[in-house]
């Protein structure tokens, strides 16, 4: 989406009390957004643009046939359980949640608003629905990954460094997802000659402590698995690595864009655009129950040659010409 585009949307987005207010001979349907990042962080904010850009293809209009209350918890566990309360009184028609923690909270609340996920890692796992053909109850979506995915980060690490014989697996514990994914990288890692060690994300203290401790040992990278805590710290993740000279792989995109190595993972934003279909549908009359959970259709390599360059590792140039963005 150009920039002129989003400024566009979220500038509607400001006014949306107002129009609301403006339009109430107008029948509404109300959508809440739970999300587990800040404001005014640019990824979220372009995926939530794009959100907003399917809802409005589909129809849907701030101040003439919708509005939407959005919660911006910014990863704190106790502000996503006060706002996914906060979202229910409201009386909503339906939910837009982004991550695991964002859909728990608020199934703790209701059982019975419908919940759309944009980005859950295992949703069968985490019990949030029953299976991906066939969710029952008030929740479905898109999650964001298949574990077998999960091995291609290892594969990817020793790619772009081939000398790296030791990976700190950053991970969830807390997470099904973090523990499925780290499974799913034990069981490539030795046919690599890749020796993984678990590191658990639960704050920036123990991220930096963990890192600093690993990186003692030569021929050290990094893989950082799906987690809120991940993405809430990549600028410290980013920053441990590069002072460390530790190669690391990512989930996403975004932290290769802030100056991380290599990413590769969904297309995030089409998840979101996806997630605005399924709130349409179920706006007119669909359930969640019979919508089933979506796997990603696009997977993306992102590779940052300008923090390759800084590490001094020489990327091949088979891996450069799969790549689907080369930042330089």
């Amino acid at each position: 989406m150009k920039r002129r585009e989003f400024i566009a949307l979220l500038g509607g987005a400001a006014a949306w009390p107002l129009a609301a207010r403006a339009q109430q001979g107008t029948p509404t349907r109300r959508i809440g957004v739970l999300t587990n990042r800040a404001a005014d962080d640019p990824e979220v904010q372009t995926r939530y643009a794009a959100f907003l850009q399917g809802l409005q293809e589909a129809g849907w209009a701030v101040g003439r046939n919708m509005r939407i209350d959005v919660r911006w918890s910014g990863g704190d566990a106790g502000r996503i359980r006060a706002f996914a309360q906060e979202l229910i009184a409201l009386a909503p028609d339906v939910i837009l949640a982004t991550n695991t923690p964002t859909v728990v909270a608020l199934q703790q609340v209701t059982r019975t608003v419908p919940i759309v996920f944009a980005t859950v890692g295992d949703p069968v796992g985490a019990g949030v629905v029953d299976s991906l053909a066939r969710p029952g109850g008030n929740v479905t979506g898109f999650m964001n990954f298949e574990y077998s995915m999960s091995g291609k980060w290892p594969e990817l690490l020793k790619q772009i460094a081939p000398g790296v014989m030791r990976a700190a697996i950053l991970r969830d514990a807390a997470n099904p997802a973090g523990i499925g994914q780290f499974s799913a990288i034990q069981a490539v890692a030795p046919s690599l000659g890749l020796e993984v060690s678990a590191v658990n994300v639960r704050d920036a203290g123990e991220i930096a402590r963990a890192i600093a401790a690993f990186a003692r040992s030569a021929n050290s990278g990094l893989v950082a698995t799906t987690s809120a805590m991940a993405t809430v710290h990549r600028d410290l993740i980013i920053t441990l690595a590069a002072r460390h000279k530790l190669p690391a792989v990512d989930w996403s995109r975004l932290p290769v864009a802030d100056g991380g190595l290599i990413s590769y993972g969904p297309d995030l934003v089409d998840q979101f655009r996806r997630a605005a279909g399924y709130i349409d549908r179920i706006l007119k009359g669909g359930k969640p129950a019979d919508l089933p959970v979506q796997a990603p259709t696009k997977y993306d390599l992102v590779i940052n040659l300008k923090t390759a360059k800084a590490l001094g590792l020489d990327v091949p140039a088979a891996l450069l010409a799969r790549a689907d963005e080369v930042i330089e």
